[in-house]
């Protein structure tokens, strides 16, 4: 029955739905194209994918080089410091608090019988300890911490500073003062150290411990505390002197400086104000090169005339030293027969400067008188002038709206007479609002004016005897007089009341007025005083930066670092000679290429937050940038993101 039914099979209608063919063309899946290439691959894609495993590889072992190249560079660094091969490990000893016991340090830093202490005659406070044992040598100076200035020079040659705190109260208000410009300037490598521990009892002496650790912590997070009673205690912290990590200051990395151990001063002319100051000292950060300029902190810059290499006078091994000189010498005078010739046993002279190529001492350009003539201007300057006063833009803007007004609205903004009115409206409100707040800012400015007179009054029960003998009264209005001016300069910055009994026009005369800020033509070196003529211009300041590091870097000539050298300046004046005379330190630092031309500088000042007292502008101060300090009456204005000049 089965066998004898007929199987018929389905067909679709004509209403069956038709699904689109899949469209293959130049698009092959990923199986396919494995399929037609049966495990072959081209030979590009090939080259492609073993480059950029090289260039993955390569930049890994670049990686390492610079890594491993900074890490040998360290490790010389800090095995040169204090060697044989590098300067002594200058240490600054700074006392932060008036109470600091320092009397019995150099005593206790030389606990070896083999050390020798050397005592400086010329310079008051240096003392030098050489260790033949551990072969390494330091420098110690007892830095003045009365005398601010010179505390921040020495800070700046310093590879080590050795804080000294009182064990009760750590520091005082003056020495959170030095640390605050200590930080300012550049915090070198630094070690704390306590005195005087171990005359308190065991009890009262773990309080104060943890007293000054709270205490430090506010400054210095991560220092250790070191105890200095001891010869034990003092080796230790001689260890740790030698071992830590030197921090980099930027404005020492480049340049050479040496802190001046000799001094002999020499007059040129009859009056004997000028002459040549010979320095010795031992050469530090960079090579030093005789035909650049130095600075003397303070004094100004000047040229070298030559460089001697007389005898170390602190060496781990007299005859390795002798005979280190005697070799430097003689490859010197291969390679230079006329700039290297011996003076005598003892002295050499390494370098003479050549007048060819030696740095010039101009700071200033000497102006031309002709160079600033007025020309009448070309016809083509004229036309162009009249075709940009022709250009007109058509605009829809709000009713009331000026031509000034119109030409700050952007060009996709609409608006129409609804908002007309409604922007009239605005206008009308806002300007009874600004009536409304004047009146309340003058009567808000009476009672200011009330209570500072009222603050400055001192009742006759807080009054001290004292502060009544010795006071000055025109001081006091001065001072009263500039704390209103600063009140009146944080509320209105940047401006200036117009003079009741004087004429505006004439108070004014030296202002230009414009009709508009962003249409107005003006020339930004317009009418400036003849002095600004005599100011450098550099076209790309960091280009030429860059270039005059990358040619320093290139050129390894002079005196290298670790020689204890005697520089020969020319044209020093007297007062040089006695400022090293009263006990004062002398540092010296060389220049780069162009550092002594006379510039603009810019300049972000911050207040002290334990300073109140007002600063007026052109006021004479003392700046310290770098190595250099100079007095200078700044200009005061916002810090804001324009291009504005604040000239000092």
């Amino acid at each position: 029955m089965a066998s004898g039914v007929q199987q018929v099979t389905h067909r679709p209608g004509s209403y069956k739905q038709q699904n689109k063919p899949h469209k293959t063309g130049k698009h092959r899946a990923r199986g396919a194209q494995d399929r037609e290439n049966k495990g072959r691959v081209a030979a590009k894609t090939l080259s492609k994918k073993i480059r950029k495993d090289l260039r993955k590889l390569d930049r890994r072992h670049k990686a390492n080089q610079i890594r491993r190249l900074r890490k040998e560079a360290v490790l010389a660094e800090k095995r040169s410091l204090g060697t044989k091969d590098g300067p002594p490990h200058l240490v600054i000893v700074i006392s932060l608090h008036a109470a600091a016991v320092r009397s019995t340090l150099f005593s206790l830093v030389q606990n070896n019988e083999g050390d020798v202490l050397h005592e400086n005659d010329q310079m008051d406070g240096l003392i030098a300890l050489v260790c033949p044992k551990l072969k390494q040598r330091w420098c110690f100076f007892q830095a003045n911490r009365d005398d601010l200035h010179s505390l921040l020079d020495m800070a700046k040659v310093a590879d080590t500073l050795l804080f000294l705190l009182d064990p009760q109260e750590g520091w005082d208000s003056y020495g959170e003062y030095c640390l605050s410009c200590l930080f300012a300037q550049g915090l070198p490598s630094y070690v704390l150290a306590v005195q005087g521990m171990s005359n308190f009892p065991i009890k009262k002496k773990t309080d104060m411990k943890k007293q000054l650790s709270k205490v430090i912590e506010i400054r210095f997070p991560d220092a250790k505390l070191f105890h200095l009673d001891t010869e034990m205690e003092a080796a230790v912290l001689l260890r740790q002197i030698t071992t830590q990590k030197q921090r980099h200051l930027a404005f020492r990395s480049r340049r050479s400086y040496l802190l001046t151990q000799r001094a002999e001063f020499q007059p040129t002319n009859e009056s004997g104000l000028v002459g040549t100051l010979k320095v010795s000292g031992y050469v530090r950060g960079q090579d030093l090169n005789v035909n650049r300029l130095v600075h003397i902190v303070g004094h100004g810059d000047f040229q070298m005339s030559q460089i001697d290499a007389p005898p170390d006078p602190y060496p781990l091994n007299p005859r390795i030293h002798k005979a280190k000189i005697k070799n430097s010498q003689d490859v010197e005078m291969s390679d230079e027969p006329n700039n290297c010739t011996e003076m005598d046993e003892d002295i050499k002279i390494l370098m003479k400067a050549d007048p060819s190529i030696q740095e010039s001492l101009q700071c200033e350009v000497v102006p031309d008188p002709m160079e600033g003539e007025q020309t009448w201007p070309t016809e083509e300057e004229l036309k162009e002038a009249e075709d940009s006063l022709r250009e007109k833009t058509i605009k829809k803007v709000p009713k009331g709206t000026s031509t000034y007004q119109a030409a700050w609205i952007l060009d996709d903004e609409e608006s129409d007479g609804e908002n007309d009115s409604e922007d009239d409206d605005m206008e009308d409100d806002c300007e009874d609002e600004m009536d409304a707040e004047d009146s309340e800012e003058e009567e808000e400015g009476g009672n200011e004016e009330a209570e500072e007179s009222e603050t400055i009054t001192i009742p006759d029960s807080t009054r001290d005897d004292k502060y009544d003998e010795n006071l000055d009264v025109q001081e006091e209005e001065q001072m009263l007089e500039k704390y209103k001016l600063q009140r009146q300069d944080e509320i209105f910055p940047d401006e200036v009341d117009t003079p009741r009994d004087q004429l505006a026009r004439i108070r004014f005369q030296k202002y230009r007025g414009l009709k508009s800020f962003r249409t107005s033509p003006w020339d930004a070196k317009e009418n400036l005083p003849r002095d600004y003529a005599r100011i450098f211009q550099f076209h790309d300041f960091f280009r030429t930066r860059k270039r005059i590091f990358k040619e320093v870097e290139e050129m390894n000539e002079g005196a290298m670092v670790g020689w204890y050298v005697t520089i020969h300046i020319v044209g020093v004046p007297l007062s040089v000679m006695e400022h090293f005379k009263q006990g004062l330190p002398l540092v010296l630092c060389s220049l780069l290429p162009h550092e002594q031309k006379m510039s603009v500088v810019n300049m972000l000042v911050r207040r002290h937050p334990g300073n109140s007292e007002p600063l007026k502008a052109k006021e004479e101060l003392v700046f310290h940038c770098g190595f250099r300090r100079f007095r200078a009456s700044p200009l005061y204005s916002q810090h804001t993101s324009g291009n504005h000049l604040c000239l000092f």
